[in-house]
């Protein structure tokens, strides 16, 4: 089933206009790939980090 782009006219003035199904798919899987692709970067910045972090307690413990 293949939904084309509609719109909705209400009393109070108001007009809605709705995505074609192929338009929502691709909306859906952009807004989706931006989704993972925040998430793989906050995880990257995170093991950055943390491997940073052991930098610094190698230096620190070698300075003593």
């Amino acid at each position: 089933m293949n939904k084309e782009r509609y719109k909705e006219e209400y009393e109070e003035g108001s007009d809605l206009l709705w995505p074609s199904e192929k338009e929502d798919k691709v909306t859906r899987k952009f807004y989706r790939d931006l989704s993972r692709l925040t998430k793989n970067e906050t995880s990257n910045n995170t093991i950055r980090l943390n491997f940073l972090e052991l930098l610094l307690s190698i230096i620190k413990l070698k300075k003593f």
